[in-house]
């Protein structure tokens, strides 16, 4: 196989499904009617809620991890919560995971950023519920427990859009990258956030020189993208719609420096004509799910 029709063939194995898609939907939609049931006496629509992170970047990947989804909330309840002399936040994530306890006996408080509720389906999907309010000027508050809780401004709709334009001006690369890249994180166990891959790849593509080419271009892509990464430990990125910086931290530069060699590597073996000695290169990186 060419590097092209490798490149091709690893896409498409690691997107996700058109029925993956659907169960995750399902899923999601399930959560913000339970919640609206309890929060609101209107009638429910698709409007109550808004599918966040990679199912609303395009950028999920099989197998399929957890679908994010942000519920917007009655302006009298953040009143009630932001009262609470105590910790209103962190109250509030109890409440809305005791709602699904019953229901969902594997529902937890997430521990990572303090700001959600997992939601663990029998059918292998996760949804973490985020739950916020419609922000003046833009954006929305959401939960942050930590440091005895805040409410935290945030604008997914302005990180959705700075995907959206990269992956417009790059005629679909950025998606791909992402994609790509967040298979290498699963594979070799990554400790580096999604987040800081998205904002890589975005920056990198800005001003990468074949940034439009095909598929054909795939291993140079993949080569030089983890040739800048590995510069960039602890530097940061603003997040987009806010004045909040996301620090890329140094955990994961050595795993990035492997994956650098190997794609030397594999991109010498391309040029000279070895392409299953290319595609072993490409396989320690991406895992089984890039054929060869």
């Amino acid at each position: 196989m060419s590097t092209t029709s490798r490149f091709d063939k690893f896409l498409q194995n690691i997107k996700v499904l058109p029925s993956q898609r659907t169960a995750a939907l399902t899923s999601a939609n399930a959560i913000a009617r339970k919640l609206h049931s309890r929060y609101s006496d209107t009638p429910y629509s698709d409007d109550s809620r808004m599918i966040i992170g990679s199912y609303g970047k395009g950028t999920a990947v099989r197998p399929p991890r957890d679908i994010d989804v942000l519920y917007f909330m009655p302006y009298t309840d953040y009143s009630r919560f932001d009262q609470y002399r105590g910790n209103g936040q962190s109250a509030l994530l109890q409440e809305i995971k005791r709602l699904f306890q019953e229901r969902y006996p594997k529902t937890k408080e997430i521990g990572g950023d303090g700001q959600v509720v997992v939601v663990d389906f029998s059918t292998g999907h996760t949804v973490e519920v985020l739950p916020g309010w419609l922000a003046t000027g833009g954006g929305f508050l959401v939960p942050n427990t930590h440091d005895g809780g805040s409410w935290q401004h945030v604008d997914h709709n302005a990180e959705i859009k700075f995907v959206a334009d990269s992956d417009t001006q790059s005629l679909g690369n950025t998606r791909n990258l992402i994609m790509m890249m967040k298979v290498w994180q699963t594979n070799c166990s990554v400790p580096i956030k999604s987040l800081v891959l998205e904002f890589r790849s975005t920056s990198f593509l800005s001003a990468w020189e074949y940034a439009k080419k095909s598929t054909t271009y795939y291993d140079w892509m993949v080569r030089d993208f983890f040739g800048e990464l590995v510069g960039k430990t602890n530097s940061c990125h603003t997040i987009p719609g806010t004045n909040e910086k996301k620090h890329y931290g140094d955990a994961w530069l050595s795993k990035a420096q492997s994956a650098h060699a190997r794609a030397v590597k594999a991109c010498e073996y391309e040029a000279a004509g070895k392409d299953l000695e290319a595609a072993y290169e490409w396989r320690k990186i991406f895992g089984s799910q890039y054929e060869f």
